[in-house]
């Protein structure tokens, strides 16, 4: 999951805790990226999916994710990839 939002009335400890979990790795505690003002952000996550979830479960799951670090903020686009559904292409082997 890729949430992109901006922060509203972030004070310096929301800042310093933002940039503490920065990085862009998809995490289940999740990363923030965001621009130089720490206003923007782009937050990744990953979220455990059982057979039956789809991409509202999924959505529901990265906004709690984002909750939890508790600040302030809103949401401007949310993107999912569901892992299930990527395939890998293999190069041949020469025989």
């Amino acid at each position: 999951m890729t949430i992109r939002g901006k922060f509203k009335g972030l004070d310096d400890a929301g800042r310093a805790a933002v940039t503490a979990v920065g990085g862009a790795a998809y995490t289940e505690g999740g990363t923030f990226t965001h621009d130089a003002s720490v206003s923007a952000f782009t937050f990744r996550c990953q979220v455990p999916a059982g057979p039956d979830d789809g991409e509202d479960e999924a959505a529901l799951g990265a906004m709690a994710a984002l909750d939890a670090h508790g600040h302030p903020y809103e949401i401007l686009h949310v993107a999912v990839t569901d892992m299930r559904r990527i395939k890998i292409r293999r190069k041949g082997r020469g025989v």
